[in-house]
């Protein structure tokens, strides 16, 4: 049980900036359960979003306070699969030896910072438009979902990191249950079922494109699928409601 919740904390230290459940060290055994609760926090985080909308949707301008929520958006997650975007598109415009080690690379180049940029831009769009703003918690469940997938089933091209701890940690059994979260959640959401199969199929296209690319996914490959599934589910979302 000890495990299980610090699997947790750690989940929820990696992949947002709420303040709670401070542990950010790789302790063994824990790394798998926290890949497990990857789905579970995109839910918490879209309920977060969801619920500031309740809150003040009252007292501001739709369009103004669905900018807020995108502001908030990136906050909560601390643009840390913004990052792993912009590092994923410089490597896409170098030669394949050199792709990796562009991605180590901490400084964003010109291509990373120009389509993350026109990325926000569309993002922002989908969001200011949206109206079925119920539908959050499931589209940042889904998009991490995939990465809980990819960790299992995908080859991983570096030989360290918490990512490469946690394919090793992470099991069936743990696997089972972060499918059991996401199928009953696409059981009782509006549109989920469908929702999530647009999800797997972008998984499927990322898994044949990364694979050929780079031999396989790393971190900042799941950050800009992350990124991009949601950015796939926001417009889904507009076209089907």
């Amino acid at each position: 049980m000890k495990n299980i919740f610090s699997g947790f904390s750690l989940s929820m230290n990696m992949l947002t900036t709420l303040p709670f459940f401070k542990v950010h060290k790789f302790f063994d055994g824990i790394n798998g359960y926290a890949v497990m609760f990857y789905p579970l926090i995109g839910f918490i985080l879209g309920s977060i979003l969801y619920g500031v909308n309740y809150l003040l949707e009252p007292y501001l301008v739709s369009t103004h306070l669905h900018i807020i929520l995108f502001a908030l958006w990136v906050l909560l997650t601390g643009a840390l699969h913004l990052d792993g975007l912009s590092d994923a598109i410089d490597a896409l415009f170098v030669s394949k030896k050199r792709a990796i080690e562009v991605m180590k690379d901490p400084h964003v180049g010109a291509m990373g910072m120009t389509f993350t940029g026109v990325f926000l831009l569309l993002k922002a769009s989908a969001l200011w438009h949206l109206n079925a703003l119920w539908a959050l918690p499931i589209i940042l469940m889904y998009a991490r979902f995939n990465v809980v997938l990819a960790i299992y089933f995908v080859p991983y091209i570096r030989e360290n990191g918490m990512s490469s701890l946690a394919k090793k940690e992470f099991n069936s059994s743990q696997l089972f249950i972060s499918v059991l979260i996401v199928f009953l959640s696409a059981v009782l959401f509006t549109k989920g079922l469908i929702l999530v199969f647009i999800s797997l199929l972008s998984l499927w296209f990322f898994k044949i494109f990364f694979t050929k690319r780079f031999g396989g996914f790393s971190g900042d490959l799941y950050g800009f699928m992350i990124e991009v599934t949601e950015l796939i589910l926001l417009h889904a979302v507009l076209l089907l409601c």
